[in-house]
């Protein structure tokens, strides 16, 4: 363990954060650079022996995190490193995009700040990449067998790093123009530097994976000519098909799905526009959804200069602090967060609902309408007396995914059956009612976290493994049917 008496001598301290003045002018990561190796070996000592460490249970990846604490604590980068790849393949992904249910099931948290695990965890892999510990690792035989992997994101890397390490020829379809998926074009620049996928991808491509950018399956390639390509198919393809707003006016301009303004930005920094085919600069913008997604559309909009930035949400403003009856640790509470974006400015809405638009005589967007909501007999109702307008000049939707694409073909080409969510149905080793394709990640599971894609992409090339040579020494996690811990 790290320091006994750690949790006693250190308070939490998080990575610093650069000037809002200064960070809204570029697109780099909000953190100091370096900031933080100066203070993780005192945070690392936090940890402590608590006999039973509940935040491998609320990590989906069951990380070794007291192991790696410990190493960090005393500087053994190498060793620290070593335990995080353990479990996760792209530690550098979750350190920095993570909400970090781990954090929020620490024991230490029962009474204090928890330890700061996400930011021991970035720590680490960042290290490891600057002294060159982070290696290929090539298999030492080829199996002979062949996967396609549909899907590039993390669940579809970790399933294709994991089984081009067993030995297995793995090619990766993309339909976009580049790999990552939704890392890619659907997380800001400012919170993850696209760096940080394409040093992985080169390693991947070291260990032998190979990439289609370009081609979607089910519209450029045929689901039946894949199957007749691989001799096994894996889908992580996600869960892109977003909730929509269907109120009067929807079909003026100016209102986008959050996921056809972000990529655009992301393209920019890509070197792809010089400058945003949607663009919020001089705009009164209005997000509709108080997630994650949400907050992206809203750092995005003020580093785009909008003259305001509003961001609504249907539901209540979630508490400050974990309410014990309600909420009690060890479950991920639903609390109120101050992202980075939001330290930027704009102003945030609760418990409100979208009438209806109103537009120009060119038919742009102009004004959003709204109400106030309250819960009457469990169902949110409206409030009677309190409508009004806000200038609303570009509308971005941040509501939620409802399930995985059907448009382009690929569920019927295979023959896929789906559940009663409308997610891609699948049996207990991720194999789906069609025998050699699997699913993994939010087309199996609905929309969801990063670890858990990362968890279902390692669960699911154990069953791709085990369907291809009758046994398999690869982790597994999960369960599909497991969930994250909650009252």
């Amino acid at each position: 363990m790290a320091d006994p008496k750690g949790f006693l001598n250190h308070g939490r301290e998080v990575a610093k954060s650069r000037p809002v003045e200064e960070r809204v002018k570029d697109w780099n990561e909000v953190y100091v650079p370096g900031s933080l190796l100066p203070i993780i070996s005192k945070q690392a000592s936090r940890c402590m022996d608590c006999g039973i460490p509940f935040c491998h249970n609320g990590c989906p990846l069951g990380n070794l995190i007291p192991e790696w604490n410990d190493y960090a604590y005393r500087e053994d980068w190498s060793a620290a490193q070593e335990r995080l790849h353990a479990t996760n393949n792209f530690p550098e992904f979750t350190g920095r995009l993570c909400p970090a249910p781990c954090e929020s099931a620490c024991v230490l948290g029962i009474n204090q700040p928890p330890v700061t695990i996400k930011n021991v965890e970035v720590s680490i892999i960042d290290k490891a990449w600057e002294t060159g510990d982070v290696a290929p690792q090539i298999p030492e035989r080829l199996s002979g067998k062949t996967v396609a992997v549909v899907g590039s994101g993390p669940a579809g890397l970790a399933a294709a790093q994991q089984l081009t390490r067993a030995g297995h020829t793995v090619a990766v379809y993309e339909r976009a123009d580049r790999i990552g998926g939704l890392l890619r074009y659907g997380i800001p620049e400012f919170k993850m530097e696209k760096r940080h996928i394409n040093r992985r991808i080169e390693q991947m491509r070291a260990e032998g994976t190979r990439f289609r950018t370009g081609i979607e399956i089910g519209r450029d390639l045929k689901a039946t000519d894949l199957k007749k390509r691989y001799d096994a198919v894996v889908l992580a393809v996600g869960a892109t098909t977003a909730r929509d707003l269907p109120v009067p006016g929807r079909e003026l301009k100016g209102i986008y799905q959050a996921m056809e303004y972000l990529p655009l930005a992301n393209k920019v920094q890509e070197g792809d526009f010089v400058a945003p085919p949607i663009s919020a600069e001089g705009k009164h913008v209005v997000v509709i959804g108080g997630g994650d997604t949400g907050a992206d559309c809203v750092g995005t909009a003020h580093r785009q200069g909008a003259a305001s930035v509003t961001q609504l949400e249907i539901m209540p403003r979630p508490n400050d602090e974990r309410d014990n009856v309600t909420q009690p640790w060890p479950t991920f509470p639903m609390l109120y967060k101050v992202t980075s974006a939001h330290e930027e400015g704009g102003e945030r809405v609760y418990s409100v609902s979208t009438t209806h638009f109103e537009g120009d005589e060119d038919g742009n967007v102009q004004w959003l309408h709204l109400t106030e909501v309250e819960f009457v007999g469990g169902k949110l109702t409206p409030k009677p007396g309190t409508e009004r307008k806000i200038p609303a000049q570009l509308v971005t939707l941040a509501m939620g995914f409802t399930g995985t694409d059907r448009e382009n073909g690929l569920v019927e080409q295979f023959g896929l059956e789906l559940d009663e969510r409308g997610n891609i149905a699948r049996d207990a080793d991720f194999q789906t009612n069609v025998p050699g394709v699997f699913v993994a990640g939010d087309a199996g599971r609905g929309q969801s976290l990063i670890v858990w894609a990362i968890a279902e992409g390692r669960s699911a090339a154990r069953g791709v493994d085990r369907f291809l040579t009758g046994a398999s020494d690869l982790p597994a996690p999960i369960r599909p049917t497991d969930r994250a811990l909650a009252v």
